[in-house]
């Protein structure tokens, strides 16, 4: 395939290239839409950036979840070390392929219903309420600090029984984790692993022993056909959920936010017509996604995409922030536009691994959103845009703070 232009080297995960990746997948989507590059591991992986492309890829079962169902025997011993500490999450949704994410996703499924979601309408309004009482005695505040990240925090640990004083604990054990992108990240990040597994271990045999009313109890409780959830997928499922029901959700707030504070007309716009929420929430999941790119898959055999082979266990990875900002697929793609319609971004996948959390992460986005513009209409930003710092990272793609003006 021709280049027009030469493609730059860039560090997918740093934070310098998280502040603005989209002229970056526009060069990638015109000339090399299925394109190999290196990981800060550096090891290789493949982008697949075209919108048909990547709906496709995630629904396609030549790609494997697990990498143990795609690579060679050689392979395997030439994949990068992994601590065994880390091993231990992988028995979760978001690393296994059928039959096994099956069988945990309809475990799941039956205790994280949509009447457990909408339960939690009220105590998100309080909360929402609550950050904001204290945020308007200031004149300027941390949004992610003071509203993104406790709202969602707060949800799905009383969700899953996570008591009061243990929480500040477990975004310091979580950031630490998914800020992992090569060998020296994941060195610093053991420690992390280690707080939050032994908590999640203790917290499940407490449930194990005495269940409560909360998310945990009922996995412990679960069973399909007489199946249930044995330790080790008990307590991945819950270091799943504990990370994916909050860190995607702060992302959306504050890339949300953000977004709408460089485009005041659509500030004003949603402001003076709360009823747009659900279509400008799904427009801010697309113009500025909190998963940038879906997590890696691995090939099963050789797989031709756009006239390119990807070989049987080479790992891909389908961009979720260049998918969702394709001209074949949106109007204006890189204009934010709250009332657009039929609206198909990707931002929480396609398949069997649709975020498990969607409709609450919605109800999250949609509550904290338009209480922020209605409480505050006249919030801007303390400091330029350029000046902003993003989180380092592979997968997700986030502020670190977003200081505002009252």
């Amino acid at each position: 395939m021709a280049i027009n232009t030469p493609i730059p080297t860039v560090n997918l995960a740093s934070a310098a290239f998280k502040a603005n990746p989209f002229p970056f997948y526009a060069q990638l989507r015109a000339d090399a839409p299925v394109y190999r590059t290196t990981l800060p591991n550096k090891h290789p992986v493949w982008l697949i950036t075209r919108y048909a492309d990547v709906a496709a890829a995630l629904k396609d079962e030549r790609f494997a979840k697990d990498r143990h169902n795609a690579l060679s025997a050689e392979q395997i011993r030439k994949t990068p070390w992994t601590p065994a500490l880390f091993k231990a999450l992988e028995k979760n949704m978001l690393d296994l392929d059928a039959p096994d994410h099956t069988r945990l996703r309809g475990l799941v499924h039956k205790v994280f219903t949509p009447r457990l979601v909408e339960h939690m309408r009220e105590r998100v309004q309080q909360l929402a309420d609550e950050l904001l009482d204290k945020a308007a005695k200031q004149k300027h505040f941390d949004l992610i600090e003071g509203y993104a990240l406790p709202i969602p925090m707060t949800i799905i640990s009383e969700i899953l029984g996570v008591p009061v004083q243990d929480r500040a604990n477990f975004h310091r054990w979580t950031k630490g984790i998914i800020s992992v992108s090569g060998p020296i990240q994941m060195l610093w990040s053991i420690p992390s692993f280690i707080g939050l597994l032994s908590y999640i271990r203790k917290l499940c045999q407490m449930r194990r022993a005495d269940p409560q009313d909360d998310l945990i109890s009922a996995l412990v409780q679960a069973s399909e056909n007489g199946d249930r959830l044995n330790d080790e997928e008990l307590q991945s499922m819950v270091a799943i959920l504990l990370i994916a029901g909050h860190e995607t959700t702060v992302n959306l707030i504050g890339n949300g936010t953000l977004a709408l504070l460089e485009n005041p007309d659509q500030f004003d716009l949603l402001r003076e017509n709360p009823a747009l929420i659900k279509t400008a929430t799904e427009e801010l999941l697309r113009y500025s996604p909190p998963v940038e790119a879906a997590t890696e898959r691995y090939a099963r055999e050789d797989i031709t995409i756009n006239g390119v082979t990807i070989p049987r266990g080479e790992q891909m990875m389908a961009v979720l922030a260049s998918a969702n900002r394709d001209a074949s697929q949106f109007e204006k793609p890189d204009v934010l536009d709250v009332t657009r319609e039929n609206n198909k971004h990707l931002s929480f996948g396609q398949g069997i691994h649709y975020c498990v959390g969607a409709p609450l992460a919605r109800l999250e986005g949609h509550i904290a959103l338009n209480t922020l513009l209605a409480r505050m209409p006249h919030l801007r930003l303390s400091v330029p845009a350029e000046k902003l710092k993003w989180r380092a990272g592979l997968s997700l793609r986030g502020l670190e703070a977003l200081p505002v003006t009252v």
